[in-house]
């Protein structure tokens, strides 16, 4: 009896097969259509987003560092191919389930950092209505809410287990280790040059600056690894060597950004690790502050006399950060930020839109701040600020709301740091360095609208609240997560 069961299994199986084939040979040939054939790995997917949400997860997370960015005529604009649709369909089905059952961990819901992610996208969702080009400011309020959902609010519940944290941190490391490869074999044809550095990581990378700030973030949290007690010898040595490989990155990066991210980091640590008082590095910053304003005019001046550009040699490269007066992309800044705060000036409470600037910008500009590679079509960026960008499209209270998030999730991952135990406690430093690294970078790019640093970014930062909620010794564990089978 089993046997003939079997083969009538085998039967429909084989006839099934053969059905799809010649129906996707018919569309290949008759109809030039060639997608028939993704049919099975659509329905792969879609069984999982009903059955496992969370592997769905992982997948968009391998594959973040790999996706690849493809014009779509119709939105006026691209998608990252293959995660910005997934994840469109995992906040389709949040929502679904939020409305249909109601069911979210309420302690995710409640957690300080979350009442600050509501403040953020609601702040973004009135100046949406209120936005000099409606249209444009609805299309970022829905990608910038299709990274938060999925790696945020369902991050936490996914982060209920631990193992879950690693598969995240593991799946976008080998992702981007497999882009550092390929950036190298390309990077190695220009005898690793600077200029060459600055695109050869395309198409997975827009630019250096990006590929700079994702290695950024994910080198603290490999070396983290090497830390653990509680670790395998091999995955200690693979951590090492996947450490070793992305700082080797990050220097053949030539990007700037990236590298003074790190070095806030590190400082960080230094602070950390000899127990500074917090009063005392307020005290040295608003004592810096003050001999900025103070001196400002001085401190011009000797900036202005830096003649040095961008360079091969490390040492000259450095250099060329302060260089205000003939680095292309420095003086670019400048003005993208004084175009900025003029922005600002002129809309001071309700911004001109969130995702509007590069459509706006362009009046702003003074003749005599422009550079030769300025442009008036927004197509070379946007604010190069995670700061002033905000502060131009959703006003002062746009601002506040990034100040206030990021600052109080620094906070809450040094108060986890202190109040956890074992390897939870380093892995929360390493987490908390990473988006540090991140937030240094964000006062000279701004990459939260793409999903090569969303993803990690809001990823870290469910990670950090997961830690506070589920890990904490005087914590009481929550229940089950609701994200496996919603």
């Amino acid at each position: 009896m089993l046997a003939v069961q079997e083969k009538k299994k085998l039967l429909v199986l084989y006839l099934v097969t053969g059905a799809f084939l010649m129906l996707s040979f018919f569309f290949m040939i008759k109809k030039d259509f060639y997608w028939f054939f993704s049919l099975p790995l659509l329905l792969a997917i879609v069984y999982y987003y009903v059955v496992s949400l969370d592997k769905v997860l992982l997948f968009i997370v391998f594959f973040t560092p790999l996706a690849v960015n493809i014009p779509v005529s119709g939105l006026g604009s691209s998608l990252s191919i293959p995660t910005e649709p997934l994840l469109a369909g995992v906040l389709l089905l949040f929502i679904i389930n939020i409305l249909i059952a109601g069911e979210y961990d309420k302690k995710a819901a409640t957690h300080p950092v979350s009442y600050m992610i509501y403040f953020y996208l609601i702040w973004m969702t009135v100046t949406t209505l209120t936005s000099s080009n409606f249209m444009v400011s609805l299309k970022h309020l829905i990608s910038r809410t299709w990274f938060i959902v999925p790696f945020y609010f369902l991050g936490i519940p996914l982060f209920r287990k631990e193992k879950n944290i690693y598969r995240f941190i593991g799946l976008y490391g080998l992702g981007l280790v497999l882009v550092v490869f390929y950036t190298w074999w390309r990077h190695a044809q220009y005898g690793f040059g600077e200029d060459a550095g600055h695109w050869v990581m395309t198409p997975f990378y827009n630019d250096h600056t990006a590929y700079g700030a994702a290695l950024a973030l994910f080198i603290p949290v490999f070396i983290s690894f090497i830390f653990f007690r509680n670790i395998k010898p091999g995955i200690r040595i693979l951590s090492f060597v996947i450490s070793v490989i992305l700082l080797i990155a990050i220097i053949l990066s030539y990007s700037r950004a990236a590298w003074l991210g790190l070095a806030g980091a590190i400082l960080v640590l230094l602070f950390i690790w000899f127990k500074v008082k917090f009063r005392w590095i307020l005290f040295s910053l608003l004592i810096s502050a003050g001999t900025l304003m103070i001196f400002q005019q001085q401190i011009l001046d000797q900036l202005e006399k830096n003649k040095q550009d961008s360079s091969s040699n490390y040492y000259e490269h450095i250099r060329s950060m302060t260089n205000i007066s003939s680095d292309a992309s420095n003086l670019e800044r400048l003005n993208r930020w004084s175009s900025a705060i003029r922005m600002f000036d002129a809309r001071p409470f309700m911004g001109w839109g969130p995702g509007t600037y590069q459509f706006v910008y362009a009046p702003f500009q003074l003749s005599r701040e422009r550079t030769v590679i300025s442009t008036n079509t927004g197509d070379r960026g946007t604010a190069h600020s995670e700061y002033l960008g905000p502060l131009s499209e959703e006003g002062i209270f746009g601002l506040l709301s990034v100040l206030i998030l990021f600052g109080y999730i620094v906070y809450t991952g040094l108060r986890v740091y202190k109040k956890a135990k074992g390897d939870i406690r380093v892995l929360s430093i390493g987490v908390t360095l990473a988006l540090i690294t991140y937030f240094i970078h964000g006062f000279l790019n701004n990459f939260l609208s793409t999903d090569k640093l969303a993803v990690p970014v809001w990823g870290f930062m469910a990670i950090l609240v997961a830690i506070d909620i589920y890990y904490l010794p005087q914590k009481e564990k929550a229940g089950k997560s609701n994200l496996s089978g919603s």
